[in-house]
């Protein structure tokens, strides 16, 4: 017997009452199990950083990486879910820092490299607690006792290895040069990593002049060189000027000043009077020398410091044509001293982004602080021509929100430009969803990629395994594996970190190596995750390459600079492969507001309060059924989550309440539903429900094994529709009525909603894991299962009728257009009519509707459903051309077609309907590239349009009519009585009627056994009697009483 459940449901407690469950079956274990040994479908589970809680985007990636892994276990592969961790890097570096109250690189040297990074490895293992608690709320099945962390040796030496390996490919190197650099973690990062966090900010643009030191062709010793930045921080590392070789330049007069500037910006000195006294070419300006603002490098001079010099990227398009070069703070400054062959460099900026003593005035001040300092120092000197502010895009670092600047350091990289044109045509077999972003921004990306910046100056990360001869900078050893390092050493090794190998060194014939103090960028560590997580190639050989390259990864729209990025990179150059086959890119999650999320703004509700309030099942429908899965951005409202809700969730939980209610109140067992007739002896509406039931396995498989999430819930949202608003609510009196040991068509109908609901709940299962396991639990009579063991549907397509159902699909608009008709004519569904009258010419339409007119008929309350074939007493055609289709045909013609289709004679009308097309000044036009359009004849109320064809209802009414509304009037007004005195829905009551008015006696004549039938009533009784109780405009009163064994 089928036990039965409250249609009031408590999601979150629900969901904890299936958590529990499952810990006690060991059921993502035994999943596990089932499917050891069949085929491997692997995904990547990108590694997060433990610090903090998990925020909507972390949820999000783990919803997709659940629903998905659950499909393909539940399709009968084997899915491995091991949660990874990011522990190295930045995050963690930066909370120890500000815990242990350390500025900088310096005073984390002095607090002991050794002290600092055991510091991180606790802090990593502390933060984990609240990742586990609400990855479980969310009901994602995933193994965390058997987890990876980046700092695991095992990690780490699969690390060495990937890194051994390019290096042997000659696709590592070091060189100095200039990088993106965060002075706030004192590294440089990656060009990639510089675009993560560009922000609109004000800062200074100045004009600035430096003095010539000597004559030179045209130029004069003292003409003053008008310069533009945006920097002036980096004036005092200044070493040259760019300017262009082939833009003319001019020498004008300005209150006994002479000044140079590109003729072409000669508008910026608009506001001065000037007078232009020379003209020369760039290229003939080029080797003039000038003396530079701040005299602390004058001794660089002799070096070549201090000369005009070409640079491709100077132009007329803002500032002088006149351009600051500091080589050590810009990388096109940087090349084109190179180009020059000016082999000098002046870097007076700290790690920490601080001036350092070579200037006194400046020393100890971050260079963004000292802006407006060296701005007063040139005007105190006189070589501040004008000043002012602008707004453009910056780059900030993405780990710490500070401004970045561009600083030349000794930097390890890989080559990536050797390999990006292989990158880019190996993409091309990667199936990206949406498409777009891996067809063109992914591509784009890999098409312009440059050579990875991989080492970064911290402490806690994967050291560079490469130790450099003491005594010869080019004498270098690269060490691959923890073996190698004992072997060469002579020293065992249980840890890959800093403080465990900074001091060791390595001998071979008398000569000492040390290595070199870069830790990797942990985005190195991120891309070899999936050697990393295997302990690839020293364990797992052949389980490795069983699933790679991986089925299946999915995170967010920046990981195509990231993670992505990063797999593809060292899948590429290591294996000449794809790092994954199958991507899904999803968008950025916002608050309500449009804003980025924000803890301090409070834009956002809670992750936790909101698992709490809704539970984990209504998260994931919400967020798997927006824009984000589509790659665009969700704007995040709590309203959304309380919609799915509404529209999902419970709608599914009511139906299988009301099976089980009523199953139960009959004592219906699984025996019984055996008793039922095959399905093609059913009833239609049955025969529909299941039909619809497997075209949706069918499409929700399609798009599930494309990995188009976000095509699966709206029909997985139309069919609980469909199931609840249709099936059930069409077919209730089947399963009301009283069980009968003959009656077949009630254990048909049991059948029928057993079979759909277990079936469906098969199918949601990988979406919503919580609430199709408490349904399917209600439905099965076995102990320790669940839902997830089972096999993922299948469609079995005999039982798919595509014409029963669009014959469904076609009452269900007559159905929703009457209702409509009834709401504007205020005639609620109560009232019963006469007939409704479908207007068309197409014998076809007549033939479905007369199969399903039982149905329209029962559904909107009407006596008849008839046909009226004269569509010209009730319609008008206008015809249009349809201009998708003819637009690229006709061109400028499409405006005379336009005009002669408003104006159609009847006989060129027919000619269209009957799909004969028209010919227009030679020009022939088909039926199907003309668009018609049905308007009424004439302003009736009473008539809508649907699609091809049109309805009339009758809304003439009798007293037959009326006492029949009246009969649906008292029933609905019984059951308001039975429900506030707590009857249950099954009880059965004893029901009295007073009344002393004649049509309500005539009523209850003509409908006692409907209003009994209804209201489960084994007894009425009519009582002549005056009373003030209205029902309808009528006097009467209503007195129930349950029924008992003593009744």
């Amino acid at each position: 017997m089928f036990k039965r459940v409250d249609a009031n449901i408590n999601l979150p407690l629900v969901e904890a009452e299936m958590s529990a469950y499952w810990d006690k079956i060991n059921a993502f274990e035994t999943s596990m199990k089932n499917r050891k040994n069949d085929k491997t479908f692997r995904f990547y589970d990108g590694p997060p950083f433990p610090t903090g809680s998990p925020h909507y985007g972390n949820l999000l990636a783990g919803v997709i990486k659940d629903i998905v892994p659950r499909y393909w276990t539940m399709r009968g592969y084997y899915v491995e879910r091991r949660f990874g961790w990011d522990v190295h890097g930045l995050p963690i570096e930066m909370e120890v820092q500000k815990k242990l109250n350390l500025e900088d690189p310096q005073q984390i040297d002095e607090y002991g490299i050794d002290k600092f990074n055991e510091a991180c490895r606790s802090q990593v293992q502390t933060n984990t607690d609240n990742w586990e608690k609400i990855t479980r709320k969310i009901g994602r099945w995933v193994d965390f006792e058997n987890d990876y962390n980046t700092m695991d040796i095992d990690f780490m030496e699969s690390v060495w290895w990937v890194f051994k390996e390019l290096w042997s490919k000659g696709l590592i190197y070091q060189d100095y040069k200039v990088l993106p650099y965060s002075w706030a973690a004192s590294t440089p990062l990656s060009n990639f990593e510089a675009n993560m966090d560009y922000r609109d900010v004000e800062d200074p643009s100045i004009y600035f002049t430096l003095d010539a030191r000597n004559d030179f062709k045209n130029v004069v010793k003292g003409d003053k060189f008008l310069v533009w930045t945006t920097t002036p921080w980096c004036i005092p590392g200044n070493l040259a000027i760019a300017i262009g070789k082939e833009i003319e330049y001019s020498r004008i007069l300005l209150k006994n000043n002479f000044y140079w500037i590109a003729t072409d910006r000669l508008f910026e000195m608009s506001d001065y009077e000037i007078e232009i006294v020379d003209i020369s070419y760039g290229e003939d300006l080029i080797g003039a020398t000038y003396i530079p603002a701040y005299a602390e490098y004058e001794h660089l001079f002799k070096d070549g410091a201090f000369r005009i010099i070409h640079s491709d990227d100077t132009n007329t398009e803002s500032g002088s044509g006149l351009v600051s070069q500091a080589p050590a703070y810009g990388e096109s400054d940087f090349y084109a001293l190179k180009n020059a062959k000016i082999d000098v460099i002046a870097d007076p900026v700290t790690l920490s982004g601080r001036f350092d003593k070579t200037f006194k005035e400046l020393y100890g001040l971050n260079v963004k602080d000292a802006d407006n300092l060296i701005m007063d120092q040139l005007e105190e000197r006189g070589n501040l021509f004008s000043k002012t502010t602008e707004m453009h895009s910056y780059p900030f670092c993405w780990r710490t929100g500070t401004p970045l600047i561009y600083k030349a350091i000794p930097t390890w990289f890989v080559s990536v430009e050797k390999i990006r044109d292989r990158m880019v045509e190996l993409n091309q077999s990667t199936h990206w969803v949406p498409g777009f972003i891996g067809e063109k921004r992914f591509s784009n990306w890999l098409g312009n990629a440059r050579d990875w910046a991989i080492s970064r100056n911290r402490y806690w990360g994967s050291c560079i395994p490469v130790w450099i001869n003491v005594d010869d900078p080019e004498d270098m050893l690269c060490i691959g594996s923890v073996e190698e390092l004992e072997k060469l050493s002579g020293q065992k090794v249980t840890d890959l970190h800093r403080h465990y190998l900074d001091d060791l060194d390595i001998e071979i014939n008398g000569k000492t190596y040390k290595r070199t103090s870069e830790v990797l960028d942990c985005w190195f560590e991120s891309g070899s995750m999936p050697y990393g997580q295997q302990h690839y190639p020293f364990e797992n050989e052949e389980n490795f390459f069983d699933g790679f390259p991986a089925d299946f990864i999915a995170e967010g729209l920046d990981q195509t600079r990231g993670w992505f990025y990063t797999l593809t990179v060292l899948a590429v150059a290591l294996f000449d492969s794809v790092a994954f086959k199958n991507c899904i890119t999803t968008g950025m999650i916002l608050a309500e507001d449009g804003r980025k999320m924000s803890k301090s703004l409070k834009n956002y509700p809670d992750p936790e309060e909101l698992l709490n309030s809704y539970g984990g099942d209504s998260l994931r429908a919400y967020l798997i059924n927006s824009p984000v899965v589509r790659g665009e951005p969700l704007k995040f409202s709590e309203e959304g989550v309380k919609l799915v809700t509404r529209n999902i969730i419970l709608p599914l939980w009511n139906s299988f309440s009301f099976f089980s209610t009523y199953a139960n109140a009959d004592d219906i067992t699984l025996k019984d539903l055996e008793k039922a007739s095959p399905l093609n002896e059913r009833p239609m509406m049955d025969r529909w429900i299941i039909s619809s039931m497997q075209s949706l396995i069918k499409t929700v498989n399609e798009k599930m094994e494309n990995y188009y999430l976000y095509e699966v819930i709206p029909p997985l949202m139309n069919f609980v529709d469909e199931l609840t608003n249709w099936y059930v609510r069409s077919n209730r009196k089947r399963f009301w009525k009283e069980k009968d040991e003959n009656d077949i068509d009630k254990i048909n109908a049991f059948k029928t909603l057993h079979e759909v609901l277990l079936e469906f709940s098969k199918s949601m299962a990988p979406v919503l894991p919580f609430i199709c396991e408490k349904i399917y639990q209600g439905l099965i009579d076995e102990e320790d299962q669940s839902i997830h063991y089972c096999d993922y549907p299948l469609a079995n397509e005999s039982l798919i009728d595509n014409e029963l159902e669009n014959n469904i699909e076609l009452a269900k608009n007559v159905i929703k257009s009457v209702r409509n008709l009834r709401v504007k004519l205020k005639l609620p569904n109560k009232q019963p009519l006469n007939s409704v009258k479908i207007i068309t010419k197409d014998k076809e339409i007549e033939k479905k509707l007369i199969v399903i007119s039982d149905l329209i008929k029962n559904e909107v309350n009407i006596k008849e459903v008839l046909f009226d074939f004269d569509v010209d007493n009730w319609i008008n055609y206008e015809f249009k051309p349809n201009f998708k289709i003819l637009g690229p045909k006709l061109g400028q013609q499409m405006n005379k077609v336009s005009k002669y289709l408003k104006n159609v004679d009847k006989i060129t009308c027919d000619n269209i309907l009957q799909g004969d097309g028209v010919v227009i000044d030679g020009i022939k036009i088909s039926s199907e590239e003309i668009d018609v359009i049905f308007n009424k004849k004439e302003d009736n109320e009473n008539q809508d349009i649907v699609d091809d064809f049109s309805l009339v209802l009758d809304t003439s009414l009798d007293d037959n009519l009326i006492m029949e509304r009246f009969s649906r009037e008292l029933v609905s007004a019984i059951q308001k009585l039975r429900k506030d005195t707590g009857l249950d829905v099954i009880d059965r009551i004893i029901l009295s009627i007073t009344s002393n008015d004649d049509f309500v006696k005539e009523t209850l004549r003509i409908h006692k056994n409907y209003v009994k039938n209804e209201t489960l009533a084994v007894e009425l009784n009519f009582k002549e009697k005056n009373t003030k109780d209205m029902i309808f405009n009528k006097n009467v009163s209503l007195d129930i009483k349950k029924l008992t064994n003593d009744s």
